[in-house]
């Protein structure tokens, strides 16, 4: 007997938009978001010429804005961004996570955003799972940095590989969107790129 799992990319997938330049604008103001992303853009043109990694990039533009917050304040920004921005989420999406918990089902989302800001959005559906892009903590907190790899590309497949083994057992479905979501496609036995857009 195969177990089933539901996996969800996030940002694009389940989203009309992507959450980092949409957060960052709700939790300190759309001008210090364009300033601070001004700054940043020789490194953001890297990073879309593979030139300069992913996660580095984010985690630093992270530090930017949200390095010496303390994590009460952060969360109270991910729970309120949340309220407030439900009109984002793809509502064929969520259906289709709605439909896969009532079967049963394993769900998780698992994005390269930070777990912090993904996991209130789905407050109402206690039974999906979130796997996301962690932030360091110290003593209350943010140091700017992550205490994990981002998630994204293959880190995505490690992460969901360390919850379901032996992979035989399981029967994966996958739904992404881009390239970040290329390796978990591909790990999938049915994989669903760029659904639950309205025709």
């Amino acid at each position: 007997m195969n177990y089933r799992v539901s996996l969800f990319d996030f940002d694009g997938t389940l989203t009309t938009l992507d959450t980092l330049p949409a957060f960052i604008a709700h939790a300190v103001g759309r001008w210090r978001m364009l300033v601070g992303f001004g700054l940043y853009l020789p490194l953001i043109v890297l990073m879309k010429l593979r030139l300069y990694p992913n996660g580095r990039t984010k985690e630093r533009l992270f530090a930017h804005f949200f390095k010496g917050m303390t994590l009460e304040t952060f969360d109270a920004h991910c729970q309120s961004f949340a309220k407030n921005n439900a009109h984002i989420l793809r509502p064929q999406g969520i259906k289709a996570i709605e439909t896969a918990c009532q079967r049963g089902e394993s769900v998780l989302v698992v994005s390269a955003s930070i777990t912090n800001w993904v996991l209130p959005f789905f407050r109402q559906l206690p039974q999906v799972q979130v796997i996301g892009t962690q932030i360091a903590v110290e003593n209350g907190t943010l140091t700017g940095r992550f205490a994990s790899p981002n998630c994204h590309g293959a880190e995505k497949v490690r992460r969901v590989e360390n919850l379901f083994t032996p992979r035989e057992q399981y029967y994966i479905t996958a739904y992404g969107d881009s390239q970040g979501d290329k390796e978990m496609l591909a790990y999938a036995d049915e994989p669903h790129y760029k659904p639950f857009r309205t025709k």
